[in-house]
Parts: C-alpha cells; structure tokens; sequence
C-alpha cells in the first residue's frame, strides 16, 4: 500500500513538473488594470478565441493586473506602462510587446511578428 502510495505521488508530481516546465517557456503576458474599456474589449473580441489559435498555443496566455509585482524570473525591458499591454516571454525574457489594443487587425498582426522572432522550433503550433 504504501509502495502504491509513493507511486502515485512521483507519478503526480512528475506530470505536474513535466507541466510546468513546458508551459513555462513561451507565454504571452496580458497586463490589465480595474476600469481598463480597452483590455475589456480585447478579452470580448480576442479572449474566447486565443486559447484556439495557433499563437494561443505557443504562447499560452497569462494575465497580471499592472501594480501587482511580476512572477520571479520575469525580466522586462521596461515596466509596462499602458492597459493593455502584451508582453512575449520566452524562459522569463521578454522578446516583444504591444502596448495597447486598436482592433483584432492589428493584435494578430503584431503577435505574427513577435513570434517570429523566437527560435525556429518555437514559432511552430504545438498543436498543429
């Protein structure tokens, strides 16, 4: 029984360090704030749609409201000052942003070009 036990814990805990290690290293960081109409109208236009796309699934997406300190290992090239702001991370580094949100036009455009900027064998759907 307690073989068992050991078992299913290191099985656990393997798949959920398998996890963490693979979602970890390209992230799209969505950075809101209360009373933001612009990063509302993203998360109505682009929100239900992203996690389907090819770009949700290289870059699966996290959000952090704008005063609330970063995630340790984060590195910016600078603070975010706008709502929205998207911030590309690979392994915690920046590789691009898009400060604002205009139209879904343009959202798209911009994050074609930020992950072409990563590895080759990054910029392809894990999903495809």
């Amino acid at each position: 029984m307690a073989r068992m036990i050991q078992f299913s814990l290191g099985l656990l805990l393997g798949i959920f360090l398998g996890t963490q290690q693979v979602s970890a290293e390209v992230r799209l960081m969505m950075v809101e704030q209360d009373g933001c109409p612009w990063c509302e109208r993203w998360k109505s236009e682009i929100g239900p749609i992203y996690p389907k796309t090819a770009e949700g699934r290289i870059a699966p997406l996290i959000k952090v409201m704008i005063h609330d300190p970063l995630e340790k290992g984060i590195t910016l090239a600078s603070p975010p000052v706008y709502t929205p702001t998207f911030i590309l991370l690979n392994n915690g580094q920046e590789v691009g942003r898009i400060e604002g949100y205009q139209s879904d036009e343009f959202f798209w455009w911009f994050m074609e070009t930020m992950i072409k900027k990563l590895p080759d064998d990054l910029q392809k759907d894990p999903g495809a």
